[in-house]
C-alpha cells in the first residue's frame, strides 16, 4: 500500500499572507539571483548568477548579453526558473529562498516597455549604465507561472503567480510619475530612504536613497545594499502615493523620538 502515514509530517503549510508577503520581498528585494534555463545544445540545466530588477507589475527582468549561454538558452527555450534569496550567518539552509517557475519573454529594444525597464533597471544598478545601450545586451521579463518558497526549516510554501505579481489597476498611471516621486522625495525629503529602510526593514545606517517606487511598495538602495518597504495594501489611486508615502514618514519619524 502506498502513500504517507497518517502521522507523516506536512511538508506544505498552507499559502497565508505571511508566506506571500515574504515571497515578494524576497523577489523584490533581491539584487541578484540565480538563473537556470536548458544549455541549448544538449537540454542539460544550466545555471547562472544574473542581476534582476523588477517590472512594474512585479515580474523580475533582467539585462544580459546576447554572448552568454543564458541569453541563447532563452531564446530558444524560454521556461526558466529564478532563484532569490540570500544565505546569512550559520546554515544556508536555515533562510528563506524562493524558487519561481517562469516564461522568459526578451523586450524589444525601440518600445516603450525597454526605456521604462531601462530606467528602473539603472535606478537599481547605476553601474549598469556603462553597458545598458550595447547593442548586444537585451532585457528579458521573466513572468512568473508559479512559485515554491522555503521559509526556512518546515516552512515550504506553494505559491501561484498573482500571489507574486502586482494588479493595482494604476501601475502605469504611477510608472509615468516615478522618476519625479523619486527625484522629489530624494532631494525636498531626503531623510526618507534612510528612516524607512531603518524603521520598516531593520536596515543598518547608510546613505539610503529611494530608487523605485510602485503600486505594491517602494525600493531602497544605499551602495550595494537594497530593501523592499512593502505597503500595507495595493494602491488602487494613484493619488494615494503621497498621502501613503507621508504616513509612513510620520510613524517612522515618531518612532525614532
Amino acid at each position: 500500500m502506498t502513500g504517507e502515514p497518517k502521522d507523516a509530517p506536512k511538508v506544505l503549510r498552507d499559502t497565508d499572507d505571511d508566506a506571500r508577503r515574504l515571497a515578494r520581498v524576497l523577489l523584490r528585494a533581491s539584487r541578484s539571483a540565480a538563473l537556470a534555463v536548458l544549455e541549448p545544445d544538449t537540454g542539460v540545466p544550466y545555471s547562472s548568477r544574473v542581476l534582476t530588477g523588477l517590472d512594474i507589475d512585479g515580474a523580475p527582468v533582467i539585462l544580459v548579453s546576447a554572448l552568454s549561454v543564458h541569453t541563447q538558452a532563452l531564446r530558444r527555450d524560454p521556461r526558466a526558473s529564478l532563484l532569490a534569496g540570500e544565505p546569512g550567518k550559520g546554515d544556508p539552509l536555515a533562510h528563506p529562498r524562493l524558487t519561481v517557475i517562469t516564461q522568459a519573454s526578451e523586450v524589444d529594444r525601440g518600445s516603450d516597455q525597454h526605456a521604462r525597464l531601462r530606467d528602473r533597471f539603472v535606478r537599481r544598478h547605476p553601474k549598469a549604465k556603462l553597458y545598458v545601450d550595447f547593442p548586444d545586451f537585451t532585457f528579458f521579463k521573466l513572468v512568473p507561472l508559479r512559485a515554491n518558497l522555503n521559509g526556512g526549516f518546515g516552512k515550504a510554501y506553494v505559491l501561484t503567480a498573482d500571489d507574486l505579481l502586482i494588479r493595482s489597476p494604476v501601475r502605469e498611471a504611477l510608472a509615468q510619475h516615478e522618476a519625479g516621486a523619486i527625484e522629489h522625495m530624494n532631494t525636498d525629503h531626503a531623510e526618507a530612504a534612510g528612516l524607512y529602510a531603518r524603521f520598516y526593514c531593520g536596515a543598518r545606517d547608510g546613505n539610503w536613497s529611494i530608487s523605485g517606487i510602485d503600486a505594491a511598495g517602494i525600493d531602497l538602495s544605499s551602495g550595494d545594499r537594497l530593501e523592499r518597504l512593502e505597503f500595507a495594501t495595493e494602491l488602487s489611486d494613484a493619488r494615494d502615493l503621497r498621502t501613503v508615502l507621508a504616513d509612513l514618514l510620520v510613524r517612522a519619524r515618531s518612532a525614532e523620538t
